[in-house]
């Protein structure tokens, strides 16, 4: 009986890993690929909740709570990321009336 349930509980945790994976491959590619600086913002995003459920996948792995302690840690930080990057996004929009990343390179160090 707890063979089944520990074969149970490493196949949920290997479909959460494999999840988590996928969804962190998604945003890395989007943040790369797009210039769009709300769509980077949103891949950005989208690697937090795949490095939260990754965590949350550990945890369940180790039999303790310490993944969803860093969990809440990580929500805490996109929060205050969220905050600031569309701060900065709706600042730059009047400044320029675009969303292109191109459009900021000079402001790289020559």
């Amino acid at each position: 009986m707890t063979s089944m349930l520990a074969s149970f509980d490493a196949s949920s945790v290997n479909a959460a890993l494999l999840t988590s994976a996928l969804l962190f491959g998604i945003g890395l590619v989007g943040f790369l690929s797009r210039r769009n600086m709300i769509v980077m913002f949103l891949c950005t995003e989208l690697m937090f909740q795949a490095a939260a459920l990754a965590m949350i996948a550990f945890g369940r792995v180790h039999g303790n709570a310490d993944g969803q302690t860093f969990v809440i840690f990580i929500l805490t930080i996109a929060a205050a990321e969220a905050a600031l990057a569309l701060g900065l996004v709706v600042l730059l929009y009047r400044r320029r009336e675009t969303l292109d990343s191109e459009a900021w390179s000079e402001l790289k160090e020559c």
